[in-house]
């Protein structure tokens, strides 16, 4: 499995876990029963530290949105945002631009021309200001 289809089912994830509020768990028995999205321990680490740190995501997702509140970015783009974040964050593997760069194409993929520019906005502010630190631990 590439990183960008790792990303991609944990984004699907992720983002079911928003509009379902259900055990990750049962999200990942759901997926490998129909078929699907791929789940592996890649997914599952990618997933699960997304989940883990979504108050601090939230946090800083809050702090760098200027014009929205969490209340009011789509589930689409705050899964977008949370996984870039994570992994920009917490992923010493992921280079924060990669991060950002893989958020877009999501967002591309998924989500409408504006909201590509909103993650865009806001993960670009995020990598201004944070350029040059270093990892957090997981």
């Amino acid at each position: 499995m590439t990183r960008r289809e790792i990303r991609d089912s944990a984004f699907k994830l992720v983002f079911e876990q928003l509009l379902r509020d259900d055990d990750i768990q049962e999200l990942y028995d759901i997926a490998e029963e129909i078929d699907e999205i791929t789940v592996n321990d890649e997914v599952k680490k990618l997933v699960e530290g997304t989940i883990e740190h979504r108050e601090k995501l939230d946090s800083i997702i809050s702090s760098y949105s200027k014009s929205r509140s969490i209340a009011r970015i789509s589930k689409l783009n705050l899964a977008i945002l949370r996984i870039a974040l994570y992994e920009a964050i917490y992923d010493e593997n992921t280079p924060v631009n990669a991060a950002i760069s893989e958020a877009i194409k999501l967002s591309m993929t998924y989500t409408y021309q504006e909201d590509t520019s909103f993650i865009n906005g806001v993960l670009g502010a995020f990598s201004r200001d944070h350029a040059g630190e270093e990892k957090a631990d997981a």
